[in-house]
């Protein structure tokens, strides 16, 4: 009961009295004043995390032969050797890796096309809607 009387105590409207105007304030959607479990605090004294430096490789036999870089083992382990180009599918050369095609280069028959038109459509779409005025407010 005691519960029950503390919560209708928060959840009654205020009547804010200013100088020029009269406001009523609903209190339902506050912040709790307590809460029931253990509040966690930041750490203290730690700063920002140190930046590792990785070493670079300058071998030029090594950089030729494998994927440096690759070696995710602390102790041990050894980088990726690289195959000849044969034993790689042929998919991986027609790959696009220069600058993004524009919509004028793609074929109107593909999916790309089509999700790139979408894609700009939504970008000019939220720009024309980020400087729309709402009204007069």
């Amino acid at each position: 009961m005691v519960l029950l009387n503390f919560i209708r105590q928060f959840n009654k409207p205020r009547i804010i009295i200013s100088s020029n105007s009269l406001m009523l304030k609903n209190n339902y959607a506050v912040v709790a004043a307590a809460s029931l479990g253990k509040v966690k605090k930041g750490k203290k004294g730690m700063g920002p995390a140190p930046k590792v430096e990785l070493p670079v490789e300058t071998d030029a036999h090594r950089l030729v032969n494998y994927v440096c870089g690759t070696n995710l083992l602390k102790e041990g382990g050894e980088d990726v050797k690289l195959k000849p180009d044969s034993e790689y599918p042929d998919w991986l050369w027609k790959i696009h890796v220069g600058k993004p095609k524009t919509l004028e280069d793609l074929d109107p028959n593909t999916k790309a096309y089509w999700r790139k038109l979408r894609k700009q459509a939504i970008r000019t779409n939220n720009q024309r809607l980020k400087h729309k005025t709402l009204g007069p407010f």
